[in-house]
């Protein structure tokens, strides 16, 4: 993923920051607990493709 792409994404719900999970390939939103992946090298930021992180699951 490139840096400079991170900089200037955020999540497409809350518009807050995304954290760069890169050994799973996702964009994640802590507000939201959103995962959202990276296929390709290319973000999805959809709603309905991401993933719902577990209470168990650390951010």
């Amino acid at each position: 993923m490139d840096a400079k792409l991170l900089e200037i994404l955020v999540c497409p719900l809350c518009k807050g920051p995304l954290m760069h999970r890169k050994e799973a390939q996702e964009l994640i939103c802590k507000a939201d607990r959103l995962a959202f992946p990276i296929r390709d090298g290319i973000p999805v930021m959809l709603e309905e493709e991401a993933r719902r992180l577990m209470e168990t699951e650390e951010v």
